[in-house]
């Protein structure tokens, strides 16, 4: 099994990878195109800003890359926001995977970015093979995706959202399954080790 976790300017690789090790799996870090279409699985994470993460991406080919591949690709965090079509943040156009809008939280009185502990409900795909409804993730996000056909989870901060998504051989999470203890294990084994359905 050969997994490669995309290299582009946008951070958290570390702490995936070493959640990956926790489950035995030695996964390749690199933005070589010809590495990426070999791999049998593809993580895509990511945490920072959108538009800069889609020039550099730009830059490289890899917008174009990340849209053709056939084999099963996660995003995660600022990943899945730029597997759709727009952000908001800084009016940024991604990668159109999903037909769907990233927004910012709306003034709430609530703290923006939400950081910690939160439920995910509505569970949908292998991908959650095994993990209870409501189970805890942990997120950092100030932005957002709403509830949508696509949506593979739901959870709620100042509205109901979408925390996880799929569309045919694209799965992507808002959550952080690297940092999310025993069950976000679950899910990232689940992705690469799961018999998909």
């Amino acid at each position: 099994m050969k997994v490669v976790i995309i290299k582009y300017n946008a951070g958290n690789i570390r702490s995936v990878l070493f959640a990956l090790e926790r489950i035995g799996i030695e996964a390749i870090v690199t933005d070589n195109p010809d590495e990426i279409r070999a791999a049998d699985r593809v993580i895509f994470p990511g945490v920072g800003e959108a538009s800069s993460a889609m020039k550099y991406l730009k830059e490289k080919g890899l917008d174009k890359l990340i849209c053709s591949l056939t084999q099963p690709v996660l995003g995660i965090c600022l990943g899945m926001q730029l597997m759709c079509s727009h952000s908001s943040e800084n009016e940024c156009k991604c990668l159109g995977i999903f037909d769907e809008k990233v927004l910012r939280f709306p003034e709430s009185g609530q703290k923006i970015p939400q950081i910690g502990w939160n439920n995910i409900t509505n569970l949908k795909t292998y991908l959650f093979d095994g993990i209870p409804e409501n189970a805890y993730m942990y997120f950092v996000h100030g932005y957002y995706v709403e509830s949508c056909k696509n949506a593979i989870s739901i959870t709620n901060y100042i509205d109901n959202y979408s925390s996880s998504l799929h569309k045919n051989n694209f799965y992507a999470v808002q959550f952080h399954p690297e940092k999310s203890g025993e069950f976000g294990q679950k899910i990232l084994e689940n992705f690469i080790k799961g018999e998909i359905k």
